[in-house]
């Protein structure tokens, strides 16, 4: 017999320490199948796309913690800013300098992570580790007042291979440490790494926070929304 929801939200939830956020990967799941897994308990859900996010806070109960984990056009951060609570892949100055002042229209600060490529694959998106210690340093950042940030957002290269994965999230927890030691100190406090297929292994290398959607939810439907 299948498990339900709430069975695979529990078993998900034992496999966790205590200090880890579950994030549940609600992307292109329906609003109904949201809720299940809020009437089960789950308060912090995340999502790719911008106007989705929006369609489902609207639909949803407003004591949900909405993260955004996708990729994040300049020109969509409006759709979010007055609701989200955290944006996981900021990776340029340009993104930042957006959702800054998309947070003081809606009169918020908005916690950020700075997603860091550490992947084999060109195709993820994110700040060269070097990249973004020059941008650190060069402080531009310092100049917004409305945001705050909170850590660093890192996807492994999809590889069976658990010593390069568990190399990747190394290095990631390394960054992390040394940036909130130069620069940011207790606020700089979620690192957020591990999915359905590697978050054990993202866990044992330091990970905060984990972004589960398949082992919670099932395999997507990518038929449900296609618009950005």
């Amino acid at each position: 017999m299948a498990m339900s929801l709430k069975e695979r939200l529990r078993e998900v939830e034992a496999s966790l320490p205590d200090d880890v956020t579950l994030v549940a990967v609600s992307k292109t799941h329906p609003a109904e199948m949201i809720r299940e897994a809020y009437d089960a308990g789950q308060r912090v859900f995340g999502e790719n796309r911008p106007q989705e996010l929006r369609e489902k806070y609207a639909l949803l109960p407003h004591d949900i913690r909405w993260h955004m984990i996708g990729h994040l056009q300049t020109n969509k951060v409006k759709y979010i800013a007055p609701f989200v609570e955290l944006i996981h892949s900021v990776d340029s100055d340009r993104l930042l300098a957006v959702i800054d002042r998309e947070a003081a229209k809606n009169g918020r600060t908005i916690d950020i992570l700075f997603e860091v490529h550490i992947a084999e694959e060109e195709t993820k998106s994110g700040w060269e580790p070097e990249e973004l210690r020059r941008y650190l340093a060069e402080g531009t950042w310092r100049t917004y007042g409305n945001i705050r940030i909170r850590g660093l957002m890192a996807v492994a290269t999809q590889t069976d291979d658990d010593s390069r994965i568990r190399a990747e999230f190394t290095a990631v927890h390394e960054l992390f440490g040394e940036l909130k030691s130069g620069y940011f100190g207790t606020d700089f406090d979620t690192l957020s790494m591990g999915m359905t297929q590697d978050y054990p292994l993202a866990v044992t290398c330091g990970a905060t926070m984990v972004r589960i959607g398949s082992r919670i939810f099932g395999e997507r439907d990518y038929t449900i929304t296609n618009k950005q």
